[in-house]
């Protein structure tokens, strides 16, 4: 069963926060550096806020309005969106008063900008193996066991690194046991005993009790899922004022990975002060312990699906990817890497940041995307107080990369890429403790989804030790 979001739009006159999602449908963008606020299937601005297929039914269109999260702040008109809340100077809300579906605010937009989703160039680098069901590089051999698991990725020393470097050696995946129904473990996994019962392929809420607090989420299995075979989990963040619906329709991992058989996991945030529905990452934005939600959550899918216990990840976009770069922080003893965008570790320690407290359990691989016209999440690095009593510092893509490869004892000194069009330009630190790696891709558009292609070949790399 699927679950509906409410969401709302609201401008308010400071530049940065941490974004919005579209709804359910593709990924809405920006034209000209403007962020746009997505809605069910998003929003597309373009000099002036125009609902495109995004707008709630009845929803009204202010004459010469500007995206309320554009950077600059909203036009004089602003958005209304039916029954939400106007934009700051705005017209009135509609008769009801009720929260436009998918809700959408904040400062600076919180839509992909052109070029920010899956945008041209950024595939897998020259000799990066994305063959369903999992291609073994030349001198590599198979796990003992029979086929390599669902997920793309060979045995260890096997496959080709993310940025084309091949990987030395080409011995059997590291504890290749077969797994229940005869397909061989992923590399640096074990046996896994599926589940009786198969699931069936489709969208189901599912309710998990976090302390008192009842948490919900909708679990996605694709219809390539077998439920003999253990494969990779996926747990992704809506941003704020986002849903779990609204992730699930505008996030770029879903089209790479369900043709392979991942499970996804999109989890429902609770209300921020003033900004709806958001994640706990130390400084901001809610009081929940949403770390501990997001550990129960994996707990529990894998006594539902046949889930590799080695091969969780996390991925977000805006606030969902600040709750990634969390959970890397407090949650590598179960995820095994994050690739989180438009979002940074933010600085200083509790109260008032995260990065300084960032002590992980081990060295744990992070990709982050990072758009050079971001003025949400500041892609320069800076001051955010939008949600009401919990400011925030976003460190800077720059900043942050180097700050995780500093958590994660990286010695080499690669160069942070330059961008000149809308095309991902990665580099990644290699030379980090317990083989991991840390990489940063940017390209000039604002506050935007990542590169799902980029990002899978890059996460299912690894596995937990």
């Amino acid at each position: 069963m699927s679950k509906v979001s409410i969401r709302f739009l609201a401008a308010v006159p400071v530049v940065i926060i941490f974004g919005c999602s579209g709804s359910d449908g593709s990924s809405p963008s920006e034209t000209g550096g403007s962020n746009s606020l997505g809605g069910a299937g998003g929003l597309t601005n373009s000099g002036g806020a125009a609902v495109a297929g995004g707008a709630t039914t009845g929803g009204a269109k202010s004459t010469g309005g500007a995206p309320a999260m554009g950077t600059g702040g909203a036009a004089t008109g602003g958005v209304v969106t039916t029954g939400g809340v106007a934009a700051t100077g705005g017209s009135k809300s509609a008769t009801g008063g009720a929260i436009a579906t998918g809700g959408l605010f904040g400062t600076g937009g919180f839509v992909p900008a052109t070029g920010g989703s899956n945008a041209t160039g950024g595939a897998i680098a020259t000799g990066g193996s994305n063959t369903n069901g999992g291609a073994i590089a030349t001198g590599g051999s198979k796990a003992t066991g029979g086929l390599s698991s669902l997920g793309g990725t060979a045995a260890t020393g096997g496959s080709r690194a993310t940025g084309g470097k091949s990987a030395t050696g080409g011995s059997n995946a590291a504890g290749g046991t077969p797994a229940t129904g005869g397909a061989s473990g992923v590399a640096g996994g074990g046996t896994v005993t599926c589940p009786s019962t198969v699931l069936k392929a489709g969208d189901s809420t599912q309710t998990v009790q976090v302390g008192s607090v009842s948490r919900t989420y909708i679990l996605h299995v694709p219809s390539a899922y077998t439920g003999t075979t253990a494969v990779p989990l996926i747990v992704d963040f809506h941003p704020i004022g986002g849903s779990d619906t609204g992730e699930e329709g505008s996030s770029p991992f879903k089209a790479v990975t369900d043709p392979v058989g991942v499970v996804t996991a999109y989890p429902q945030g609770l209300n921020s002060p003033n900004l709806g529905a958001a994640w706990d990452v130390g400084p901001c934005c809610d009081t929940a312990d949403d770390v501990a939600f997001a550990k129960a959550l994996v707990t529990q899918v894998e006594t539902k699906a046949c889930i590799d216990t080695k091969r969780v990840y996390a991925v977000g976009f805006s606030m969902g990817g600040g709750m990634s770069h969390y959970i890397a922080c407090k949650a590598a003893d179960v995820f095994a890497a994050v690739a989180p965008a438009a979002f940074d570790l933010l600085s200083g320690s509790a109260p008032a940041g995260n990065a300084n407290d960032c002590n992980p359990s081990r060295p744990i691989p992070v990709l982050s995307f990072r758009g050079t016209a971001d003025g949400t999440a500041i892609y320069g690095g800076g001051y955010s107080a939008l949600v009401t009593g919990m400011p925030i510092t976003f460190l800077g893509a720059q900043a942050c990369w180097k700050k995780w490869a500093s958590i994660d004892g990286c010695t080499d000194t690669p160069a942070y890429p330059t961008v000149s069009g809308s095309a991902w330009q990665c580099a990644y630190y290699k030379a980090c403790q317990a083989n991991v790696q840390v990489g940063v891709c940017i390209n000039n558009g604002g506050h935007a989804y990542g590169d799902g292609t980029i990002g899978w070949t890059f996460l299912k790399q690894f596995t937990l030790p």
